[in-house]
């Protein structure tokens, strides 16, 4: 730590210039929540700055960098260093992979690794080079930090690291999700803007694991076209999903055309597709976390969810926490929540749980008070 007690903290926010995905979150809420500490003070870079600035419109202790380069391996090999002698930087914080001149005190948060749990969900080339990567990166950190005990223990197992020497920092839900809402207002809001009513809803980008194929042949068989409900997935197609392409070309037209994907959807909208949907879906067989699943159930929707891998913690979805390799059971109780409504009182309680239990100010303090507790030493 330099000489004035203040810690020069260097968040490499590049996330900021790409795709949504769910360390942009993950950084945004962690970080606005940090901007008022007197001892702590923010560097964030990314390529940028102008985006960023509208991330974090009241980071009163923040600086915003700018990366010379907008590439990965410039901006490790050369922009990072320079900016951290330039500034005199205590600690930097980074995502999965940090660079491999290390000249202040690093901290990584590695979400999952999920490419050495679920192999047969990568190319073998991808999975090859993230495992090299980030366990040189966790291997480097003063500080490694994940999201789930579940990752926690992938860590341990995949990348050799301690166990005690990794810290859970989970996700929260944003505080907007829980505000009491008028469903069919967001309904009639999304139809006018969207065209789409009476909907079930994915939100995930399109990945192998992933798994939005499970819900379209779930869809398919139940025939749900027939009942009025249309289906509706949100995210950007990161890998090739032969299954999902080949299952949506060989469906019947009825199906096809109730069948809506949207790559950007903003906050916003998302928010209000999230309380317009008459049942969320999260089928996946590989998470290090899960958020859609809890930002849903905090709008008070039916949550159909996967048990698998991290999400095995959200036990408090019943009945409807099941297994993504048990496709009778998928299927059945996919068919129960559109056939009978959830009941309010129901819905109302896992909102609770999630808000006593998923919480952004518990998890900035956790990070806040864990990033003193190093400086000390």
């Amino acid at each position: 730590m330099n000489r004035t007690g203040t810690i020069k903290l260097l968040v490499d926010a590049h996330v900021f210039d790409g795709e949504y995905q769910g360390t942009r979150t993950y950084l945004k809420e962690l970080y606005s929540r940090l901007t008022n500490k007197d001892d702590l003070q923010l560097f964030l870079a990314a390529y940028d700055t102008d985006k960023l600035r509208s991330e974090f419109p009241h980071a009163g202790n923040t600086v915003f960098l700018q990366y010379r380069n907008r590439r990965s391996i410039p901006r490790l090999l050369f922009d990072i260093p320079a900016l951290v002698k330039k500034y005199g930087i205590d600690y930097a914080h980074f995502q999965y992979i940090s660079p491999l001149r290390k000249n202040c005190r690093f901290i990584v948060t590695t979400h999952d690794v999920l490419f050495d749990e679920q192999p047969a969900e990568f190319p073998f080339l991808y999975r090859k080079l993230k495992h090299v990567l980030y366990k040189k990166a966790a291997q480097q950190a003063n500080l490694l930090t994940t999201v789930s005990e579940y990752s926690k223990g992938s860590i341990h197992r995949h990348l050799g690291i301690p166990g005690n020497s990794i810290h859970v920092i989970p996700h929260g839900v944003q505080p907007g999700y829980f505000a009491p809402c008028d469903k069919s207002v967001a309904a009639d809001g999304i139809f006018r803007k969207y065209g789409v009513q009476n909907f079930i809803l994915c939100v995930s980008r399109l990945e192998p694991r992933k798994n939005q194929d499970l819900l379209l042949r779930a869809y398919t068989d139940l025939q749900l076209q027939q009942q009025g409900y249309a289906l509706v997935f949100i995210g950007h197609r990161s890998l090739a999903v032969p299954a999902f392409d080949e299952l949506l070309q060989q469906a019947p037209p009825e199906i096809r055309q109730s069948v809506h994907w949207l790559d950007k959807v903003p906050d916003e909208d998302l928010a209000s597709f999230y309380r317009a949907a008459a049942v969320f879906v999260y089928p996946s067989k590989a998470e290090g976390f899960g958020m859609p699943a809890l930002e849903a159930a905090a709008c008070r929707t039916p949550v159909l969810c996967s048990s698998a891998t991290a999400l095995a913690d959200f036990g408090f979805f019943g009945a409807n926490h099941v297994s993504p390799a048990d496709y009778p059971v998928f299927r059945d109780r996919l068919a129960e929540l559109t056939t009978n409504a959830q009941n309010p009182e129901i819905s109302e309680r896992i909102a609770h749980h999630i808000r006593g239990n998923y919480d952004w100010d518990k998890t900035a303090n956790r990070f806040y008070e864990l990033l003193k507790q190093d400086s000390l030493q």
